[in-house]
């Protein structure tokens, strides 16, 4: 059970955060911390814009997009569902449409907000939604800057690349095994 109102005798003290590099992508900054115990130590802390990533579906709910792109951070290769930065005073839900549509080359129907999540929560500020679209529109080619392919897999394909280590973006999971669960539950109850 959570308390009313916290005690915060396990709350972390800031003593103070100095900013060590910064751009419209990302703040790197370093804080000044004291845990409870009376120790004192600099951690990184890293703050991003928020990102907005669509599991699209097509129109029967059994395959998903997904595209092939290289990270190189990782320097490796994974499928993942399409996705971005919100532009600073964009709509949410019209940059993950817009996003689709540029990495994709399709154009996102019947958009519907999931759920936000923290993918770092330890180390950094990084705020996700995650977003479904049923059904979508083949309007054009993905951005040459996006994606080396761009395919539908069937759900259980999917969850297969999942369990393989093919895809590794917790949106892309979460996605999945979203669509999945809903699959199992059976059709939507209109209102």
């Amino acid at each position: 059970m959570i308390p009313e109102t916290p005690s915060e005798r396990t709350k972390w003290k800031i003593h103070g955060e100095r900013v060590v590099d910064e751009n419209r992508h990302i703040r790197l900054s370093i804080a000044s911390v004291e845990l409870p115990n009376g120790v004192e130590f600099d951690q990184y802390v890293i703050r991003l814009p928020r990102c907005v990533m669509t599991a699209v579906l097509d129109d029967v709910g059994e395959n998903v997009l997904l595209i092939w792109r290289h990270r190189f951070i990782m320097d490796r290769w994974d499928w993942e569902v399409p996705g971005g930065y919100a532009d600073e005073g964009e709509d949410p839900m019209v940059a993950a449409a817009r996003e689709v549509e540029e990495e994709t080359g399709w154009r996102p129907r019947n958009l519907e907000y999931l759920f936000s999540f923290q993918p770092m929560i330890g180390s950094a500020d990084a705020p996700q939604d995650l977003y479904l679209a049923r059904g979508a529109d083949l309007v054009g080619e993905p951005h040459i800057d996006e994606a080396e392919a761009v395919r539908w897999f069937s759900l259980d394909e999917a969850h297969q690349l999942v369990q393989d280590g093919e895809i590794i973006g917790a949106a892309t999971i979460m996605g999945v095994l979203h669509a999945l669960a809903e699959r199992a539950a059976g059709p939507r109850q209109g209102p």
